[in-house]
Order: C-alpha cells, then structure tokens, then sequence
C-alpha cells in the first residue's frame, strides 16, 4: 500500500495528504492539493528531478505552479474569451491582461482532489468541477493516475467528461532540472523536440495565429543542442508551444533533455498535440524549496504536452472542444535514466 501522510491544511481547514509512491527506480511525494508532484527522485542521484516545497504552506503562497495538474484549460486564452456551441464565455483572466491561463485564478492546481485509491507505486485521484467554475460552460468531472514503473518511467493518466459542451485541456507543470535539483541553472542541458513548427507569441505570450516553422530559427531542437542561447548576453526567454502534431494521436516520443553534468537524461512521450517549453525566467520564490534549496531565475524547465495555446480563438489549431458522451483522454511519461 502507499504511503499516506497529513502535509498541511488548507485556509478552509481542510487536511491535505501526501501520499508517498515507489516503483521503477524512482520515488514520489504526490499530494491531492492540486494533483500535485511535490518530490520525485531517481535511484542513484542524490537531487531530487522537480522543484518544489518541503511545506504545504509556501505552496498556496508563492509556487508557480510546481508540480501541478493545471486545468480546465492550461495555458492561455486572449481575454479569457471565446465561443463555444453558440455561447460567448468570459473566463477568470490573469491580471492585468485578463487572458486566461492555466484554468484562472482557483484553477485545479488550486483545489483539493479526492483520493480514490493507491498502491505501492499509483495513486488515482478525482475531482468535480462544477458548472460555471471559472466561467467555464458545463461540469466537467477529471481522474488523474499518476504511476511509476520499470524503467524509470512516471506515468500520467488523464481523463474527463462533461454534461455540456466545454473545453478541457489538461497539463502537467512540473519544473524538472537533472542536475542539481535547482540549486544551479538549466541553461546547459541538451535537448531535442520531435517538431518542425513552434507558434510565435505577442508581448502577452498570446500565439499570434502563425504557425512558423522551426528552420534557422532559435527554436530548432531537432538536432541536440543547448537550451542556452544568448543574444547581446542575454538569454532568449523560451515560453512557447512547439507543434507536435494536428491532433491527438497515439503515444510518441515529444522530447529528450540530458543534464549537463548528472548523466542524468529525460525523455517526453505524449498523446498530445503541443508542448509547452518553459525555462523559468520569472522564478524566484521567497521561500526555501526541497531540501534548502534557494530557486533562481532558470532554476527549472517545464516541458508541458497539451493542446495548442488559444485553441477556441483559433479554428485551425487542434481544438479542446469536449462534449458530452465523449471522454477525454491524456497518457504522459516522463521517462528517466543515468548514463
């Protein structure tokens, strides 16, 4: 059976559990307060692989997401707005642009998930969200299973139905570094993404509607190379979509990345159709995270898989449309090995 833990509780005064899961080599601290990886460790590398707290309350207070499920729509909507079977919703919107992201202001990563069940090395968890949350049209209701298993693998199973036309799109953010677990940057780590088209954004991080292919351009990661890369001293700072696909598919590999100096390496398989790359310019929490650390601009990457950015706004990209009698479906791995 797994492990299951008090980790803190909430302003409501609610209990929130750690529930502590083993399999494959590594080792996990899930916790049902936003679906959320809070610890993931590798067999034979002493930092932990995410970033994150070793207390509840700096969670609510100053993470940018660590480890969470964001939904019911990841990433960005322009003005929180669009239209859906004929209905204009307005959705809660990130001040001061208002756009939508990552689901608004008590998105999942913001709720309190039930625990279904757990084993040794899986843990279910569920959650409702009603009609209207967030602005959102219809009740959608989420599992998430999160699984380690041989070898090296962290596996991510999501469904979802809904009781009316909605969108749902659904992502895993946690901030990986496979060196020193944010102690130091991520910038020398090598990577590859299985894409020759990314989207270009406008000064909101808003996609512009082009889609652009990667050629001579800093985006091209099909070829190993750096995440690093300057212009005029400084870092060109990654926070865009890279298309993977036009729809979503079967299981494929999205992207690899290898620490600079662990040995440690990391491949990406997804369903989805976009992954979000993330290098964590904007971090600097004021808090310690795991282990004392004292996370940094760069401290952590996020390799996000979901449907394109502004997808309702933007017919031509793959859409986030559930309906009801439709089930939604997302397997993410993250799989890890030392070299």
């Amino acid at each position: 059976m797994a492990d299951d833990e008090v980790f803190g509780t909430t302003d409501g005064g609610e209990a929130v559990q750690r529930i502590s899961i083993i399999g494959g080599g590594l080792s996990a601290g899930i916790l049902n307060w936003g679906a959320m990886v809070q610890d993931l460790r590798l067999s034979g590398h002493d930092a932990p692989l995410v970033l994150g707290f070793d207390r509840f309350e700096d969670y609510p207070a100053y993470s940018p997401y660590f480890g969470a499920m964001v939904g019911r729509h990841a990433n960005r909507i322009r003005n929180g707005r669009f239209t859906l079977a004929g209905q204009h919703c307005q959705i809660d919107g990130e001040h001061p642009e208002k756009h939508g992201l990552h689901g608004g202001s008590d998105g999942y990563f913001r709720r309190l998930w039930t625990l279904e069940k757990a084993g040794a090395d899986f843990v279910t968890l569920s959650l409702h969200d009603p009609d209207g949350s967030m602005g959102f049209p219809g009740a959608v209701d989420v599992r998430c299973t999160y699984r380690l298993r041989n070898p090296g693998v962290l596996s991510i199973e999501l469904t979802a139905t809904t009781d009316a036309p909605t969108l749902c799109n659904l992502a895993h953010h946690s901030y990986f570094n496979l060196d020193d677990g944010g102690s130091g940057d991520i910038l020398d780590h090598r990577m590859t993404v299985n894409a020759s088209a990314y989207l270009p954004v406008d000064e909101s991080l808003i996609p512009t509607g082009v889609v652009k292919p990667v050629d001579a351009t800093p985006f091209d990661f099909r070829l190993a190379r750096t995440i690093r890369m300057e212009s005029e001293g400084e870092q060109l700072e990654y926070d865009h979509n890279f298309c993977l696909a036009a729809a979503r598919g079967p299981l494929r590999q999205a992207a690899w990345i290898q620490g600079a100096s662990s040995g440690v390496e990391m491949e990406v398989w997804s369903t989805e159709p976009g992954l979000q790359f993330y290098i964590g310019q904007h971090l600097k929490p004021d808090a310690a995270g795991l282990d004392g650390r004292r996370y940094q601009k760069f401290s952590g990457f996020c390799l996000e898989p979901q449907t394109w950015p502004d997808s309702p706004n933007r017919p031509y990209f793959p859409q986030a449309t559930l309906l009801p009698g439709e089930t939604y479906r997302q397997t993410t791995e993250y799989r890890f090995r030392q070299v």
